[in-house]
């Protein structure tokens, strides 16, 4: 499969300029907020360091149908109230209704000066935009060979599900693009575990083609300019029964591929995570797509070349995060909305960039 990039739109090629310009130098600071709590955890943010995260992000997300919410709660599914206040209690919204609500969102906080990112966690394609655990967590039960060769075949009865499924994701992206906002949009993160349906799928027939796939249609079909591809991994692990592989098996490409990342939990901060990316990003920018713990001072001088740091939802206020979290946002190394201007033609720039130090001179 063979996919042609349309040129970026320019306030894509703004972000990606900016991650270009502050690569080895800064850190941009990040915060992940669950589709029913809108931009509740910036301010959470904000409460706790006196900044703003210049990056907000999301998740498209699927809604869920099972009573099992202990199982789900941690990524927040579209009908789940705010996991990090508990009880967590169902909610009375369609999918249409919640993804509304997450794009309208993201318009909002594009317009107060933050760079967007957003995700999916997607229902294996039979199954929709609502599912149960097993719609999106197989952990071994992941679709077999035959399967998994049908939904990459085009014209097949289960690629059309996943083209009907993937088309209703372009629509909100493309309303996105209708309003100027552009996206780093890091769809099947973490393909390299064992968790996903999507995950483990090694070779040029495996993951590569999925995401190429994506790539071509979201690209080529629904001519979103607005997107900035976002290849994001998980750092890889050997822990029984919840491994992530080298990151080089999964990855689709230089062509396709704009930004790659790593997620980090459990502090899991190796070298390794950091220095086999760097290597495979070849010049591109990393970053770390989703954290448990946020990166200490230390970790960063040693990891200089991570473009940007986002904790995952409610995490962010507790364990180590409490004391880490503000002395992070307070290091003249992280930039803040605060330390950011955006002028009218969507360029990105440093507000006193004189005064600032970052990692290097």
């Amino acid at each position: 499969m063979t996919s042609q990039r349309t040129a970026l739109s320019h306030e894509a090629r703004s972000v990606l300029d900016f991650l270009g310009s502050i690569k080895g130098r800064y850190i941009l600071s990040a915060q992940h907020n669950y589709p029913s709590t809108g931009d509740q955890y910036v301010r959470r943010v904000f409460e706790m360091t006196g900044k703003h995260p210049l990056i907000w992000g999301s998740d498209f997300s699927f809604r869920l149908l099972s009573e099992r919410i202990g199982q789900h709660f941690h990524c927040g599914p579209l009908n789940l109230s705010d996991v990090g206040v508990q009880p967590v209690r169902f909610l009375d919204v369609t999918v249409e209704q919640a993804r509304d609500a997450v794009v309208r969102t993201a318009i909002e906080q594009h317009r107060a000066g933050h760079m967007v990112t957003l995700m999916w966690h997607g229902c294996y394609p039979p199954h929709g935009d609502t599912g149960d655990f097993d719609s999106v967590w197989t952990y071994g039960k992941s679709p077999d060979a035959a399967a998994w060769k049908e939904l990459t075949t085009p014209g097949s009865a289960l690629f059309r599900q996943w083209a009907e499924q993937v088309d209703r994701i372009a629509e909100h992206l493309r309303r996105l693009r209708d309003s100027g906002v552009p996206v780093l949009w890091r769809p099947y993160h973490e393909m390299n575990g064992v968790w996903f349906w999507w995950c483990n799928r090694k070779g040029p027939d495996g993951f590569r083609r999925l995401w190429r796939q994506m790539y071509d249609r979201f690209t080529n079909r629904h001519r979103l300019d607005n997107l900035i591809w976002v290849w994001n991994a998980n750092a890889p692990r050997d822990n029984p029964g919840d491994e992530a592989y080298d990151y080089r098996d999964f990855y689709p490409g230089a062509d396709c591929v704009d930004v790659l990342a790593a997620d980090v939990y459990r502090n899991d901060y190796r070298q390794s995570h950091h220095d086999d990316l760097l290597e495979l990003a070849d010049g591109k920018p990393i970053a770390l797509g989703e954290v448990g713990e946020v990166p200490s001072l230390q970790v960063l001088d040693a990891q200089s070349q991570w473009t940007w740091f986002m904790p995952w939802g409610a995490v962010i206020y507790r364990g180590a995060n409490t004391a880490a979290v503000p002395e992070l946002y307070s290091s003249p190394r992280t930039l803040s909305l605060e330390d950011v201007r955006r002028n009218t033609a969507g360029e990105y720039s440093l507000v006193g960039r004189s005064q600032r130090q970052g990692f290097g001179p």
